[in-house]
């Protein structure tokens, strides 16, 4: 059958669909079936199942309203509602009609908070200023006495450290218990805490979201606590010092309208049946105010999330005990309480709930952990936001995937798509009775034809009233992280990540290294006394055109060569088939993936460094995503910064590389490629208001001893646009990425001119930050040398392109490592060198320079690391 006749029969449908169908895993007994309901264009989806809202609301199920469904009996037709490229993503919901409308309501997040927020009788709030809604509470306090506003609530109101001092809350509050500051932009700790330590009533502050809080230090909090006694919450977290205040709290007791405090509220806590005490840095439980005796009625209890590492689990096993109505517990297993649900459930018979699972039903099981009822993560809603942002950080519970390939190669960018309304109520389940599938129909047979869909069918008998489910990472098990990944659609125990991370960072923070000492050179220039020339091999023009030197000859013969310059690896196999040997100078060091390749570049730096200053928090997703979610918990609970950007392992040109808050969209990402998740430089330095990195060229004779080189000229590679950290301005290339050699608009600006405008603008002086930046590359190929010796050949010279960025402070953060750089720019353009020797560098010379660095072991141009 040609493909240009189309698809009339069965036979010619498995002809060319015979790849696809094998990678659906749909049951070849339902081939025939499906080609029917293609060609019929079959949605009868809706004769078989309902879509019921649950979660109040925040979330969709799919339920079987036919009498019966056997394993294997039928596949369905799910329609595809939206499909994209990433970096489309924003802008598609913005202009295609009526988009944003049906994502959102698919979505769950089409709820209108503006009502909700007049019913509470606060909406006047988000209009007042924080001097204005100060002065509305104190006019309460003249009215009412001192007594009458003891909770106070300023946040997200653009407060900074003048404001707050001006504010003079302590005078016209001073028996404030509870206090929120909340996404402000207060940046001086030791303001703070002067005004803060005048409220000595205080028994919950939050200061999350500010600036302050970057810094990483304990002053602020160690401060605070110092100075103030009562204090039993400090920004969501229990203090040492919580009690009774601290539990009712949790309990529900105590908000604004009843902040308690007084003594007749401490009996409270008598009649509170249910307590969620979960991720509240809890170390110690046993205390004087979480007791039976306290807490007589307490049938449900909620530990996850805390360390409570003062006491051991058969002391917390025992203590619970005395909790003699206690009958649901949710708690880390493994944790505190030990690593075994059955030694739980066997410590504690009161309790007919273990995680929300039947105590009974686990110990007939004999289930060690509990996890089957970790809570869905649902959207969250926040009141003015737009719905295109709401879509936005929705998506990624909802978002599946597939890449496109024909014989010749694979699509670089990802396709994303969201089923339709009846695919995406199909709810997650580790047993599931449903599979899903992408799949590509092609009426035509040709790709340029094919309609997405994907198809659904039943992989187990189901009954009228079954909830349909799927497993959202069939196939992968625990050896590819599985417990991990589902993070991204639950709320899974966070006390467990945030201890592998702490684990992890301190083993990190141990490293010591010893730089290799200064050795002589080893390397001599390659032109000996009875020859004249050196024949090179080359497959880049840029080499071929602008290597005019007398010493060297391109030949178009790689075995007649006594030097290859490649783009491409030389392996064994290569080398074989043109015939190279072992005489010949390569332009790749052996294992130097350990640098170029960015997952191993880490690792590199961390076997060696640790965790230096100039190197962003690293995380290869592949094998250390369990500790980058215990780092973005921490960070959340510290109120810090989250960004973060994901990298391919080995792509240049910033393919499939994408900025997100999102820990939904970091663990989704991995589904497209193996990845690393590296902290986003959140202030970088700026040059007029935009972003900007360095490419500086490496050249390496050797590698035992170290002998690296740096190319007198450098080039700077800027974004397009203004900065902005707007969530919109993620999907905007031109903002966040500064290679526009492939992409966008290609601004070039000379290095003299750029390094002037710079110092002018910043008040520095280059020099003092091409030192750091020079001692950072030396610290680079120092660790590869000593984690990777065997990257030492004496037939190896090569070039490297290091990418660098300033952050705010003006150090330097280390990118990526290329090999066999891009260096259209370093060839098309004359440059002052600023650095080494100065003077002009004329473009058309400068592989003359390298080659002549590299291989006669000159020094023109070029500067000893």
């Amino acid at each position: 059958m040609s493909a240009a006749a189309g698809i009339g029969t069965y036979e010619d449908f498995v002809k060319v669909h015979g790849v696809l169908l094998v990678a659906s895993g749909l049951p070849q007994s339902l081939h025939q079936k499906l080609f029917q309901k293609l060609t019929a264009e079959a949605f009868d989806g809706g004769n078989y199942f309902q879509v019921e809202p649950v979660e109040d609301g925040r979330q969709r199920r799919l339920v079987l309203t036919a009498d019966f469904l056997g394993k294997d009996s039928d596949v369905f037709l799910v329609d595809h509602a939206w499909t994209f490229r990433l970096p489309d993503a924003y802008k598609q919901l913005q202009e295609v009609p009526g988009l944003v409308e049906r994502m959102a309501s698919l979505m769950c997040v089409d709820a209108d908070l503006t009502s909700d927020a007049e019913e509470t009788g606060d909406e006047d709030d988000t209009k007042l200023s924080a001097a204005e809604i100060v002065e509305r509470e104190f006019c309460k306090v003249k009215e009412e006495g001192i007594h009458s506003v003891r909770w106070l609530e300023l946040e997200d109101l653009e407060i900074d450290d003048a404001v707050l001092v001006s504010l003079d809350l302590p005078s016209k509050f001073p028996h404030l218990i509870a206090l929120s500051l909340r996404g402000n932009k207060l940046n001086n700790s030791e303001n703070v805490v002067k005004v803060v330590a005048q409220f000595k009533s205080l028994r919950a502050l939050w200061l999350n979201y500010n600036p302050m809080l970057q810094i990483g230090d304990n002053y602020l909090e160690d401060a605070i606590l110092l100075n103030c006694p009562e204090l039993e919450i400090y920004n969501s977290c229990f203090t040492p010092k919580y009690g009774k205040w601290a539990l009712g709290f949790c309990g529900g007791l105590y908000e604004k309208d009843n902040p308690g405090g007084s003594h007749e509220s401490d009996h409270l806590l008598q009649s509170v049946a249910s307590l969620d005490l979960s991720n509240r840095s809890i170390r110690n439980l046993i205390t004087k105010a979480f007791s039976p005796s306290e807490l007589p009625m307490l049938s449900y209890l909620n530990l996850r999330g805390n360390p409570l590492n003062e006491n051991s689990s058969g002391e917390l096993l025992k203590y619970l005990r005395g909790f003699i109505n206690l009958t649901a517990l949710e708690v880390d297993i493994p944790g505190p309480l030990g690593d075994n649900a059955v030694d739980i459930i066997e410590a504690l018979p009161t309790l007919s709930l273990l995680n929300g699972l039947s105590t009974s039903k686990i110990l007939v099981a004999e289930k060690s952990i509990v996890d089957s009822m970790l809570k869905p993560r649902l959207p969250e809603l926040n009141a003015g936001e737009s719905l295109t942002d709401r879509v936005i950080s929705a998506m990624w519970l909802y978002l599946m995937t597939y890449r496109l390939a024909d014989e010749e190669k694979i699509d670089e960018t990802s396709v994303w798509y969201v089923m339709d309304e009846l695919g995406s109520a199909l709810r997650h389940s580790d047993e599931a009775n449903f599979r899903v599938s992408p799949f590509l129909y092609m009426p035509d047979g040709k790709l340029e034809s094919a309609v997405s869909y994907s198809i659904l069918w039943p992989t187990k008998n189901v009954q009228r009233g079954d909830e349909c489910t799927r497993d959202y990472l069939f196939g992968i098990g625990e050896d590819r992280q599985r417990s991990a990944r589902l993070t991204a659609w639950f709320h899974t125990p966070q006390n467990y990540f945030v201890k592998e991370h702490e684990k992890y960072s301190m083993k990190l923070q141990s490293r010591k290294f010893s730089p290799p000492p200064v050795m002589p050179s080893v390397t001599n220039s390659l032109l000996h006394n009875n020859e004249s020339v050196l024949h090179v091999y080359t497959d880049i023009p840029q080499v071929e055109e602008l290597l005019t030197r007398p010493e060297f000859v391109i030949t178009t013969e790689p075995k007649n060569a006594k030097i290859i310059w490649t783009s491409v690896q030389v392996d064994e196999e290569m080398k074989k088939e043109v015939g190279l040997n072992d005489q010949q100078y390569i332009n790749q060091f052996p294992f130097e993936a350990c640098l170029v390749m960015k997952h191993h570049l880490a690792e590199t730096v961390q076997k060696a460094h640790g965790a230096p200053k100039w190197l962003q928090p690293t995380y290869n997703l592949e094998t250390h995503l369990t500790q980058l979610i215990g780092d973005y918990y921490t960070r959340e609970k510290d109120g810090v910064d989250n960004l973060w950007i994901l990298k391919p392992w080995n792509m240049a040109r910033t393919i499939d590389t994408t900025v997100t808050q999102s820990l939904s969209a970091i663990i989704r990402l991995m589904e497209t490629g193996p990845k690393i998740c590296q902290k986003y430089i959140e202030h970088p330095a700026l040059f007029r208001g935009r972003k900007f990195d360095l490419r500086y060229i490496v050249l390496v004779r050797s590698m035992r001893p170290l002998e690296i080189f740096l190319a007198d000229i450098f080039w700077v590679r800027l974004a397009n646009n203004t900065y902005s950290l707007e969530k919109h301005s993620f999907f905007e290339y031109e903002t966040h990425f500064t290679v526009m050699n492939y992409r966008g608009r290609l601004n070039h600006m000379h290095t003299a001119e750029f390094v002037k405008e710079f110092e002018q603008e910043h008040q520095v002086q280059w020099m003092d930050i091409h030192l750091r930046i020079k001692q950072m590359i030396r610290s680079v190929f120092e660790a590869a040398a000593t984690v990777h010796p065997e990257m030492h050949s004496p037939m190896s010279r090569a070039m490297y392109g290091v990418d660098v960025m300033l952050d705010c402070h003006y150090q330097p953060k280390l990118l990526e490592i290329t090999y066999c750089p891009d260096c259209t720019r370093a060839c098309k353009y004359d440059t002052e060198a600023i650095t080494g020797g100065g003077g002009i560098v004329k473009g058309s010379d400068f592989y003359n320079y390298v080659f002549g660095c590299l291989f006669l072991n000159e020094t023109t141009h070029v500067s000893p690391l």
